[in-house]
């Protein structure tokens, strides 16, 4: 049997980030329970040909960056917050995601910021966007506000705590995806 391929994608455009760390750690604790093919992408890895207004004219980068996006069996997002919202680039390069790609996929929610009130833009602006996707997103979200990662880790009881239930969350949303036969909608 061939090992689930599940894509990390950061939406920050530093590297290292608070954000790729919460992102990995997720896909850590998914990998305590199920051995995964992993690939962890930054948003720089599209480089500058994400700036593109149509599909056809991203740069290979950028066009691999959302092949990758679209060709996994789960997902693990994340986004720092500005304004209290995922970042445009981050809504930008779900635009060019096909949604019925994302039908039915596994996907684990996260993100970054600088304080408790931007705690809710998963809830607020994540989750619709998956739901318009009609992806089957973990029910644990995590936040991580600024001192609640330390040096790449997880510092924080509680944020961990999250990542741990998302991670295991995503693994019982792959399990059911493999038991009944993929929950991905067909497509029209």
């Amino acid at each position: 049997m061939s090992l689930s391929r599940v894509v990390a994608f950061s939406a920050s455009i530093n590297r290292p980030s608070r954000t790729r760390s919460l992102v990995e750690a997720i896909a850590a604790e998914l990998r305590a329970h199920r051995r995964i093919d992993l690939t962890v992408l930054d948003l720089i890895d599209a480089g500058p040909g994400l700036g593109a207004t149509t599909r056809g004219a991203l740069s290979r980068p950028a066009a691999e960056l959302i092949a990758a996006i679209e060709g996994a069996d789960a997902l693990i997002v994340g986004t720092p917050v500005y304004k209290g919202a995922y970042s445009g680039l981050f809504k930008h390069v779900f635009d060019f995601v096909e949604p019925e790609a994302l039908a039915g996929i596994p996907v684990a929610l996260a993100a970054t910021g600088g304080g408790l009130r931007h705690a809710l833009v998963v809830e607020h602006a994540l989750r619709p966007l998956f739901g318009f996707f009609s992806a089957h997103v973990a029910p644990t979200s995590v936040y991580a506000g600024g001192d609640e990662i330390e040096d790449g880790t997880v510092s924080d009881p509680v944020v961990a705590g999250r990542v741990a239930a998302a991670g295991r969350e995503l693994d019982a949303l792959m399990r059911m995806a493999r038991g009944v036969g993929g929950l991905r909608v067909p497509a029209a």
